[in-house]
């Protein structure tokens, strides 16, 4: 087989999240509170393909970012933190933006059900996903040899702090009661692009069926709308 022969992806799932876009959506995964459901399509939706998965705390996902989809792509792209000027190789980022559009995201199994009407179904915590987001693969996260504390990070450091977040209660009681921390989390790792800092712009995403509006300003992200 040549180099540049195409080998077939199948779709084993597909996530629920509360994201509905893009905008929003953690950089990374791992944020407290996040749920996501996994359901299998049809032709491998079959108890024994999770035989033993309930036996590990975390997993792997690798996905599609099927909302970024290009006919080609470039070696090298301009992450957001580094202020969306500044390139580099496309296999030194996480950008959307790749020869193949696979994403990898590491989650918290929170429950196998293999009682539901489509089991089995996959419950996780941590998703970075938007809703809908095609499953290509699910792996077993091993600590032994997955975990590498001492690694370093690049350009790709954590934030340095993350921002305060103020929302009025009776906004935040728009949401249901177990949404209200996840988005929360979600805000005070500020969703806008890291190139953008103007403290009079609204900015706003869809979360868990309801459109969020806030603003930044001096540190801290002001929720001024939820509905």
């Amino acid at each position: 087989m040549r180099m540049e022969e195409t080998v077939p992806m199948r779709v084993i799932a597909h996530i629920r999240t509360d994201f509905a876009e893009k905008f929003g959506v953690p950089r990374q995964s791992g944020i407290e509170g996040l749920l996501g459901k996994i359901v299998f399509d049809p032709p491998f939706r079959n108890r024994d393909a999770v035989r033993g998965l309930e036996q590990y705390s975390h997993l792997w996902l690798l996905w599609q970012f099927h909302m970024a989809r290009k006919d080609d792509w470039s070696p090298t792209v301009r992450p957001p933190k580094l202020g969306g000027n500044e390139r580099v190789g496309v296999f030194a980022t996480r950008s959307p933006f790749r020869p193949n559009p696979v994403g990898l995201s590491s989650v918290r199994l929170e429950k196998v059900d293999l009682e539901a009407e489509d089991a089995p179904v996959l419950y996780v915590s941590g998703a970075d996903l938007v809703d809908m987001t095609p499953i290509f693969d699910i792996k077993p996260y091993l600590p032994y040899t997955d975990s590498h504390p001492d690694a370093a990070g690049g350009f790709a450091v954590p934030f340095a702090s993350a921002l305060r977040v103020s929302c009025p209660e009776e906004l935040l009681r728009r949401l249901p009661a177990e949404k209200r921390q996840a988005l929360l989390n979600v805000l005070a790792q500020d969703p806008r692009p890291a190139y953008q800092d103007d403290p009079l712009r609204v900015y706003g995403f869809r979360f868990a069926g309801a459109n969020v509006k806030f603003r930044v300003g001096n540190g801290t992200l002001t929720v001024i709308d939820i509905r």
